[in-house]
């Protein structure tokens, strides 16, 4: 009997079976373990939600670059052409010049007034911007600019066709006088004066 109850002691001590009847270490559960189950849901939505708004973000932020570069290859490629041809054009494109001059964005009313004052080079072009409403457009604008940029590059056309005695008595029959002289000089550009001096003594000089 005492033999039986000494070899069981030592199979029980046996490492084998010691690491068998061993209770094996409970793991630390996960953080969304700890969650209820309706937690954990409302955790993987919300987070699949902020992903989706990074993406639609990023989607935005693309289309808002792709447009500025579209715009900007526009810009140059017309520049370009109208450095070129203006000079040349025919009425289609004067059209599209004068067209520009309409446009909200005070960048194409710019590159409208640029384009014509290459264009008025002589009389004979300068009094065919004036037949196709183009001087008038061009006093619209100086009315309702808001940066001296634009008042610039309006002014500078508008002493472009005023070189011509018969488009200065439009422009002074059109009401550009009160106009012109309504425009504050520039701090930044030095032009917006000397420009509007200009207009003002040749609508003096006509009157005369």
């Amino acid at each position: 009997m005492r033999r039986a109850a000494q070899s069981l002691s030592s199979a029980v001590r046996s490492p084998p079976l010691l690491r068998l009847l061993r209770p094996y270490p409970a793991q630390a559960p996960s953080g969304d373990d700890l969650l209820p189950l309706r937690t954990r849901g409302f955790v993987r939505r919300f987070s699949s939600s902020l992903k989706e708004e990074d993406e639609i973000a990023l989607e935005e932020e693309a289309q808002k670059k792709a447009a500025w570069l579209f715009k900007s290859i526009f810009i140059l490629t017309a520049g370009f052409a109208a450095y070129q041809f203006f000079p040349y054009m025919g009425d289609n494109l004067l059209h599209q010049s004068i067209s520009l001059l309409r446009v909200r964005d005070p960048l194409f009313k710019r590159m409208g007034a640029s384009r014509l004052t290459r264009y008025a080079v002589d009389d004979e072009r300068r009094m065919r911007v004036v037949e196709m409403g183009g001087a008038k457009e061009l006093l619209n604008v100086l009315q309702a600019a808001t940066d001296d940029k634009t008042r610039k590059e309006t002014l500078k056309a508008l002493v472009a066709l005023s070189k011509s005695d018969e488009a200065a008595r439009f422009l002074h029959q059109a009401g550009a006088v009160p106009i012109v002289s309504s425009i504050s000089n520039s701090s930044e550009f030095a032009e917006v004066e000397t420009h509007k001096t200009s207009l003002l003594e040749k609508f003096e000089k006509i009157k005369s």
